[in-house]
Parts: C-alpha cells; sequence; structure tokens
C-alpha cells in the first residue's frame, strides 16, 4: 500500500484553553512545540505528534495528515488525484490537496512507519480453563494513567459521502473494508480495519476521533476516570462494535467533538484474505452495549454548525 498511517490531524475549536485541558487529562501529552498564539499539539505514546488544536469561530476539523513511504508514493498519489481533476500543491516531500465536495484539506507526507511495542499478554480464566489460577485479573491491580498509543480513526460528515468516497480511495488510495449502503464506508490507509470513516449528513463536520490503548480495561479504567468529575461527558459505552469489531467508549470535548477509547479493533494484514462486507441497519453500528442515544446519530449541534452560530456548551 501507498500509505502506511494516518499521521496527524488539526482541529479548530472556538475555545482553545478549555478543549486543550480535556485532551491532556484525556492522556495525550502537550508539546513543546505548542505556540501561545493559538496553537496546541498532543503527542500519543507511539504515534508522535497526531492531534494540533487552533483557534476557529467554530468546531471543525481542518486537515489530515497522512503518512506515505517516499516520493514514489507521493507521485502515485498526485497522478490519481490529477486523473479526478483535484489540485495538487508539492513540494519534495509532501503534497496537498483539498476534497472538492468537503473543502477538507489533506496532506500526504512521507513520514516513518509507525512502531508499537506488543500490548503485554494478560491472562484470562474462562469454564474449564484456569490460565489464571490463584492470582487477580491485572486489569483490577493497574493504577497507572491511561496514555493512548495512536490516534487510530476519524469520523466524518460529507453532504456528499460518495464523492468524499471517490477523493480517499480513488484519489488517495484508500481501501474500503465494509459498507453500509447509502450511509458509510469504512476506509483504511493502514492494517488497521479503518482509518477513516465517510458518512453521509447535512452537513460537513467531524464527528469523533478515534485514540487506541491496551485493552477494554484501558477503555473502561479511561473512560472512568474521565467522568469521575465530569459525568456530562458521557456520550455511549462500554460496548462492542459489529464492523471493525473493537471495543469502545465514547466521550465529549468541551467544543462538542467526540473522542472515543477503542482497543481490540479489527487488523487487515492481507487484502486478499478479506471479504468486505456490505452491512445493513443498526447491527453494523454495534454488536452488544446499550443503544446509542440519539446525540450519537445526530450531535446535538448539528443545527447550530448548519447556521454558523456554533458556541461551546
Amino acid at each position: 500500500m501507498t500509505l502506511h498511517r494516518l499521521t496527524s490531524i488539526t482541529v479548530g475549536v472556538p475555545n482553545l484553553e478549555e478543549t486543550a485541558a480535556y485532551y491532556t487529562e484525556f492522556g495525550l501529552t502537550p508539546s513543546s512545540t505548542s505556540s501561545p498564539d493559538g496553537e496546541v499539539r498532543f503527542s500519543t505514546r507511539e504515534g508522535g505528534e497526531q492531534l494540533r488544536l487552533v483557534r476557529a469561530p467554530r468546531r471543525r476539523l481542518l486537515q489530515i495528515s497522512v503518512g506515505a513511504h517516499d516520493p514514489d508514493d507521493l507521485g502515485r498519489v498526485a497522478s490519481s488525484l490529477a486523473r479526478l481533476d483535484v489540485p495538487v500543491v508539492r513540494d519534495g516531500a509532501s503534497l496537498r490537496a483539498q476534497d472538492p465536495n468537503s473543502e477538507l484539506e489533506v496532506v500526504v507526507e512521507i513520514a516513518p512507519e509507525i512502531a508499537q511495542e506488543p500490548a503485554p499478554q494478560v491472562p484470562t480464566n474462562g469454564p474449564g480453563r484456569p490460565d489464571r489460577a490463584n492470582g487477580r485479573a491485572p486489569g483490577v491491580e493497574r493504577e497507572n494513567r491511561i496514555q493512548p498509543r495512536k490516534l487510530g480513526h476519524l469520523v466524518i460528515g460529507s453532504v456528499d459521502q460518495e464523492a468524499t468516497q471517490r477523493f480517499f480511495t480513488e484519489g488517495l488510495g484508500f481501501k474500503i473494508s465494509d459498507r453500509v449502503p447509502g450511509l458509510a464506508s469504512f476506509m483504511r490507509c493502514s492494517t488497521d480495519h479503518h482509518n477513516v470513516l465517510v458518512q453521509q449528513s447535512p452537513l460537513n463536520f467531524l464527528h469523533h476521533t478515534a485514540w487506541e490503548v491496551d485493552d477494554v480495561d484501558e477503555v473502561g479504567r479511561g473512560a472512568t476516570a474521565m467522568l469521575e468529575q465530569h459525568p456530562e461527558r458521557h456520550v455511549w459505552g462500554l460496548g462492542r462494535h459489529h464492523i471493525g469489531s473493537n471495543f469502545f467508549w465514547y466521550l465529549k470535548d468541551p467544543a462538542g467533538n467526540f473522542s472515543e477509547y477503542y482497543s481490540d479493533l479489527d487488523c487487515i494484514v492481507e487484502d486478499a484474505l478479506w471479504d468486505p462486507a456490505v452491512v445493513e441497519g443498526s447491527r453494523g453500528l454495534y454488536n452488544w452495549g446499550p443503544p446509542p442515544p440519539p446525540s450519537f446519530i445526530q450531535p446535538e449541534d448539528l443545527a447550530a454548525l448548519m447556521t454558523g452560530s456554533h458556541s461551546p456548551g
């Protein structure tokens, strides 16, 4: 694959300080490259600087950056975008292009592949299988602060889902893992099941970002800590998605963006061994857990975003 991972995203928010404090508590590390004039950058444990917050009149996804291996990869992407009549601005180490439909800027940049240490193997007990005999589950003994390993994926709404999907697949080279007809496509630029999901929406907006942690205990511990003093942050969870298979818990940042702790996402290492599915109805949304609240399907600030009058709540 020409591409190999999400490298970073830039999100505009109207309440920079409050939103920056949220992501610090969420477990991201503020970077020394942050500036006092309206920009804060955050790193994950293994992905480097992956979130950039800037001041903006309303919450908005401004830029996605994607990693490629070398200049030849950039050339292939530039040629594919040219066939879609999408203008490209290129320098030696990156290229920039804007999806004509969503007006989202995507940067494809030469970047190293992510190197991840394997998560610890945790023994579990089961019927007739006491693999953890005479000991407590490691998850209940943990006291460490949750620190996401990487930015795994993001979900965006598009007024023309099919057109934005073509930009990502035919233009940039993303591959479709699974589809919900007429609603969403799960697309990947790495071995993760999906890195970008585009869903049909009445406007172009950022629905959520998703951050990988070690296991379901880290999903639960992270969300519980975030909710201890701020129960209003809760959106949806704990549960397990059907498409992608991952455990999830969604929270809401002060600007109105959803952020997800997740673990155990499907990995597609051999494209030929993966059979993309067409999934109908709500089954694609979750396999078990509480039903999604209406505010997850249609965030409460969508009407305000459509009129340009959004203010953080």
